[in-house]
């Protein structure tokens, strides 16, 4: 029988083959572009640490701490992708993981469809006009951008850490005027995911907010990303704006540490794994603002 579930599910699967025929198209065209970027280009697959980024950082990212944040922090402390290919490369590497999680998440938990829906389309507006803008961002202003980005995404995980994501009892959908909000909100959410703030921690404060079960949160972030991601993503590939060999990385580790953490779920504490992760990514963020105003142009 077609349901609901089947139609998203359907429409992610068309989505996925986009983005992958995208990106394989974009990739051939790179190499007889002049001037291309190196790192769009380089030949070879990933190394050993970038699969282990993929593989860590989605399998905490599919325990609702995000990938985005952590994995810019580790790529600046070690110097493994250029700033101004950060956004790009974020994206490009994150976006098959999170489909696997959306097509987990929305068959395993309970939300109204109709909301669930109109928030992913929200969430793509904002991230097909994002990703439009920071592609041709310069440096400085993608590690002003990140940095700030990052400072606001460690406020977030702290705040929600001490107990502000909502709780366990709460609607599945949202009507009315907390739909409007809702929408908007998830609107400026995809914008700014291409920048590298991530969309989990923020989507779930938002959920919260509008008096949603924070179970909700998880099939609507991840729906979310994974239907935003391909469209975000499809754009930085056409303007080979992303280091390639990273990005592979993310993926080729990623999708196992996705199946891996939605296997061990609903046993693993997390308490001062979230913690830890405030910490790093308040670091990163002073490193990315540092480097922003004294790095050459």
């Amino acid at each position: 029988m077609f349901t609901p579930l089947l139609a998203l599910q359907s429409a992610l699967s068309a989505f996925t083959l986009y983005y992958i025929g995208a990106w394989f198209l974009g990739a051939r065209a790179a190499q007889s572009t002049p001037g291309v970027t190196p790192e769009a280009v380089s030949p070879g697959g990933p190394t050993v640490a970038g699969l282990a980024i993929g593989f860590v950082t989605n399998f905490f990212d599919t325990l609702g701490i995000g990938s985005f944040a952590p994995t810019t922090a580790v790529y600046k402390f070690f110097k493994v992708v250029p700033d101004r290919l950060m956004p790009g490369t974020l994206n490009v590497g994150h976006t098959i993981p999170a489909i696997t999680q959306a097509f987990i998440y929305t068959a395993a938990i309970e939300v109204d469809h109709l909301t669930l829906v109109l928030m992913i389309l929200a969430a793509v507006a904002g991230a097909w006009l994002g990703a439009s803008i920071v592609a041709g961002w310069p440096k400085r202003k993608i590690q002003i951008g990140m940095g700030g980005a990052l400072l606001v995404a460690a406020a977030l995980f702290a705040w929600r850490n001490l107990g502000g994501s909502g709780t366990e009892v709460g609607t599945i959908g949202l009507e009315g005027t907390k739909l409007v909000l809702g929408l908007a909100g998830n609107f400026a959410l995809g914008a700014l995911m291409t920048l590298g703030i991530g969309l989990y921690a923020p989507c779930m404060i938002l959920v919260g907010l509008l008096g949603m079960n924070a179970a909700a949160a998880f099939p609507i972030m991840m729906g979310s990303c994974a239907f935003l991601m391909p469209v975000a993503s499809a754009r930085f590939v056409q303007k080979h704006a992303y280091s390639k060999r990273p990005a592979l990385g993310l993926v080729l580790g990623g999708i196992p540490g996705v199946l891996a953490a939605a296997y061990i779920f609903t046993s693993l504490d997390i308490y001062y794994v979230r913690w830890l992760v405030v910490v790093v990514v308040l670091v990163a963020a002073i490193m990315m603002l540092r480097s922003a105003f004294t790095d050459a142009d």
